[in-house]
C-alpha cells in the first residue's frame, strides 16, 4: 500500500489556482456573451454553463457571479422560448440574491452592481411567471422588485420606471387594467423626467399604453400610442430591429381592431418576416403574429386560410407552452370561432370548452378574456350560428 503523504499546495500555489480558475470562468463568461451577440446561442448556452460550473467550483453555489451567469444563461433559454429552463436559472439566482438581502448585504454593503444584481433578478423571475401566465405568482416578485427599487435607488429613479412598467404589463394581462394604466403614467413621467419628452427611452412604455388600450378594447384610443412607439424606437434601431416589428405588430393589432384591415396586413407580414429572420420559425412572436394575422384572413371571409395560419400558430404555442396555458387558449377560441363560420359546431363547442377550461382556471372567470370566450360557447350551445362572434 502507498502510503506517501501528497504535498499540501502553499498559499501563493493554491490562491495562484483559484485565480487561475476565476479568470477562466470569467474568459468563459465573455465569450458566451460575445456568441450571444452573434446569434451563436447553442455555443452561448454551453459557455455559460462551463462558466457556472467554474465560478461554483471557486467561489461557491452562492456567490454573486453564480447569480449573474445563471441570470444570462437564463435569458439565453428565454430567447429560445425554453421557459421552464429559463424559469429554473432566474428563480435560482432569485434566491442567491434574497439570501445576500436578508443578510443586509453583509460584505457587499458598498457594492452597487449587487444591488443591481438583486433587482435583476426579481425582474427577470417576475417576467418570466408572467410570460408563462403565471399572474397569481409573478405578482409579488414583480411588487418586491418596485419596492427594492423604491428602498435603494429612490422614487424617482430610473429603476423604479422599469419596475413600474413591468407591473403594469402584469396588470395589462391579469386584467387589471386601471392598477396597469397607473403603473405606466408613473413610468413615463419618470423617464420624462430624465431624459424630456418624446424620448426614444419612453417607446416601450407607448408600446405598453397602446397594447392596454387594445385589452380594453379601445383600439382608436390606443392606435396613437402605437404609432409613436414605432417612431420613437425606429429613430435608434432602424426599420429592421425586432423590437421595431413587435412595435408594427402591436400597431396592426389595434389596426385590425378598427377594421383597417389592409394597413394592418402589411404590418403583421413586415414584422412576421423580421422575426422569422431574427428567431427561426418558432419563436413566440412568430406564433402571437400569425395569430393576430389569421384573424385579418376570417374577417375577410377567408376561413381556410385563417384556419390554416391559426393551426401554425397553434403548434408553435404548444410546442413552447403545453397544451393548459392562456397563450395557446387565446389561438384556441380563434380557431373556434374561424371554425365556427365554417358550420363546424360539434368541433367549434370542443375548441370553446377547451378554452374556457382554461381561462377560468388560470385568470378566473371575470377576467374579460375569460368572459368573452364564455359568450362565445353559449351563443353556440343555444344555437345562434349566425351571430358574430368575438376573438382576441
Amino acid at each position: 500500500m502507498n502510503t506517501e503523504t501528497q504535498p499540501e499546495l502553499s498559499p501563493e500555489t493554491e490562491s495562484d489556482w483559484i485565480n487561475a480558475l476565476t479568470d477562466e470562468a470569467c474568459r468563459l463568461h465573455d465569450a458566451a456573451v460575445e456568441a450571444y451577440g452573434g446569434g451563436r446561442v447553442e455555443e452561448a448556452e454551453e459557455l455559460f454553463r462551463r462558466s457556472i460550473a467554474i465560478f461554483e467550483q471557486v467561489e461557491g453555489p452562492e456567490h454573486p457571479d453564480v447569480a449573474a451567469t445563471l441570470g444570462n444563461l437564463g435569458a439565453v433559454l428565454e430567447d429560445r422560448c425554453d421557459y421552464l429552463a429559463a424559469e429554473e436559472c432566474y428563480a435560482r439566482a432569485e434566491a442567491i440574491t434574497k439570501a445576500i438581502e436578508e443578510d443586509g448585504f453583509k460584505n457587499y454593503e458598498d457594492d452597487e452592481d449587487v444591488a443591481r444584481l438583486r433587482l435583476q433578478s426579481l425582474d427577470n423571475l417576475g417576467r418570466i411567471l408572467r410570460i408563462q401566465g403565471c399572474y397569481a405568482q409573478a405578482k409579488p416578485v414583480i411588487r418586491r422588485a418596485l419596492n427594492f427599487s423604491v428602498w435603494t435607488f429612490g422614487a424617482e429613479s430610473l429603476e423604479v420606471a422599469g419596475a413600474l412598467n413591468n407591473l403594469g404589463m402584469l396588470g395589462k394581462f391579469a386584467g387589471w387594467f386601471d392598477e396597469a394604466a397607473e403603473c405606466y403614467r408613473r413610468a413615463l413621467a419618470i423617464l420624462e423626467n430624465h431624459y424630456g419628452k418624446d424620448c426614444a427611452e419612453a417607446a416601450s412604455i407607448y408600446h405598453n399604453l397602446g397594447g392596454l388600450e387594445h385589452a380594453r378594447g379601445q383600439y382608436a384610443e390606443g392606435e396613437p400610442f402605437a404609432r409613436k412607439s414605432a417612431e420613437l424606437r425606429r429613430r435608434v434601431l432602424g426599420d429592421d430591429h425586432p423590437e421595431v416589428a413587435a412595435d408594427m405588430a402591436a400597431l396592426a393589432a389595434l389596426l385590425d381592431g378598427q377594421g383597417k384591415f389592409d394597413e394592418a396586413e402589411e404590418l403583421y407580414d413586415r414584422a412576421l418576416g423580421i422575426f422569422t429572420r431574427v428567431y427561426g420559425e418558432e419563436h413566440y412572436e412568430i406564433a402571437t403574429t400569425l395569430n393576430n394575422l389569421a384573424m385579418i384572413h376570417h374577417a375577410r371571409g377567408d376561413h381556410a386560410n385563417a384556419e390554416e395560419t391559426l393551426m401554425r400558430a397553434l403548434a408553435i404555442k404548444e410546442k413552447i407552452f403545453g397544451r393548459d396555458n392562456v397563450d395557446v387558449a387565446v389561438t384556441l377560441n380563434n380557431l373556434a370561432v374561424t371554425r365556427g363560420a365554417q358550420g363546424d359546431g360539434e368541433k367549434t363547442a370542443e375548441l370553446y370548452a377547451r378554452a374556457l377550461a382554461v381561462f377560468k382556471a388560470e385568470l378566473g372567470e371575470g377576467h374579460p378574456i375569460a368572459v368573452i370566450c364564455r359568450e362565445n360557447y353559449e351563443d353556440l350551445n343555444v344555437g345562434r350560428q349566425g351571430e358574430s362572434r368575438e376573438e382576441f
